[in-house]
C-alpha cells in the first residue's frame, strides 16, 4: 500500500512539474511576444514621427499630416495595451489632438516648391517623399484611409517626386553650363524633359519647365554646332599650315 502511495505521489509530482514548466514556457512566450510587439510599435511610432518632422518644409496637405498622426496614434494605443504608463497616455492625448487638428484643416497642399540647398538634403527630401508614399499605401491597405483620399494624396506625392527629380537635374544642368560642359548639361536637361513627358497628366509646372528645357536644349545644340564648326576650321587651318610648310621652297644656305 505504501509503495502505491509513493508511486502516485511521484507521478503527481511529475505531472505538477510538467504543468508548472508548461505554464512558465507559456508565460515566457507571451513576454517575448509582448516585447516583440512593443518594439515593433515603438519602431513604427519613431518612423512616423521622423517623417512628420521631415514634412515641415515639404508642400504636403494637412490631411496627409493627419494620416501620419493617426498612424502614430494607433501604434501608441497598442503599446498602451501591452505596457500602459502615464507617459504613454500623455503621448496618446497629444497625438489625438494633433491628428484632430490636422484632419479638421481642409487646406490643400501648398503649390510652392523649393529645392533644398545641398545634395545631402536633396537625398533626404527624396527619401522622405518615397517613405510617405509607402506609408500612405500601407495605411490604405489596412483600411485606415479610403481609396479617394489615397489616390488624391498619392498623386500629389508623385508630382512632388517628379518635381524634386526635375529640379535636381535642372540644377546640375545649369551648373554644367556654367563650366562650359555642354554635353553633360544636355544629358541632364534631356533626363528632366523625359521625366516631365512621362507624367500621365500635365500641369502648369510641367508646361513651364518643358518650355524652359526646350529653350536650353536648343541653345546648347546651337552652341555645340558653333564649337564643332570652330574645331573644323581650326583643324583645316592646321592642316593647311602643315601643307604650306611641306611644299615651301627650300632655302639655300
Amino acid at each position: 500500500m505504501s509503495y502505491a502511495i509513493i508511486i502516485i505521489l511521484i507521478v503527481a509530482l511529475l505531472i505538477a512539474a510538467i504543468f508548472i514548466n508548461a505554464v512558465q514556457q507559456h508565460r515566457q512566450k507571451q513576454e517575448a511576444e509582448r516585447r516583440t510587439e512593443l518594439a515593433k510599435q515603438r519602431s513604427l511610432v519613431d518612423e512616423t514621427e521622423s517623417v512628420i518632422a521631415a514634412t515641415v518644409n515639404m508642400p504636403v496637405s494637412s490631411r496627409l499630416i493627419g494620416v501620419l498622426h493617426n498612424r502614430a496614434l494607433n501604434a501608441l494605443k497598442v503599446m498602451n495595451e501591452y505596457a500602459g504608463t502615464s507617459e504613454l497616455k500623455n503621448r496618446i492625448n497629444n497625438t489625438e489632438q494633433a491628428a484632430a487638428a490636422a484632419l479638421s484643416d481642409n487646406s490643400s497642399a501648398p503649390s510652392e516648391f523649393t529645392l533644398p540647398d545641398n545634395d545631402k538634403m536633396i537625398i533626404q527630401y527624396i527619401q522622405a517623399v518615397k517613405k510617405l508614399r509607402i506609408i500612405l499605401r500601407s495605411e490604405h491597405s489596412k483600411g485606415q484611409i479610403d481609396s479617394k483620399v489615397f489616390l488624391d494624396e498619392d498623386k500629389q506625392l508623385e508630382r512632388l517626386q517628379v518635381k524634386v527629380n526635375v529640379e535636381t537635374l535642372i540644377k546640375r544642368g545649369r551648373a554644367a553650363l556654367q563650366t562650359n560642359m555642354l554635353g553633360s548639361a544636355r544629358q541632364y536637361f534631356e533626363k528632366a524633359k523625359i521625366a516631365l513627358e512621362n507624367q500621365n497628366t500635365q500641369d502648369d509646372y510641367s508646361s513651364t519647365k518643358l518650355a524652359q528645357l526646350n529653350e536650353w536644349l536648343n541653345e546648347i545644340q546651337s552652341n555645340l554646332k558653333n564649337v564643332n564648326a570652330q574645331d573644323r576650321a581650326k583643324k583645316q587651318e592646321e592642316e593647311r599650315d602643315e601643307l604650306d610648310e611641306l611644299f615651301a621652297p627650300k632655302k639655300k644656305w
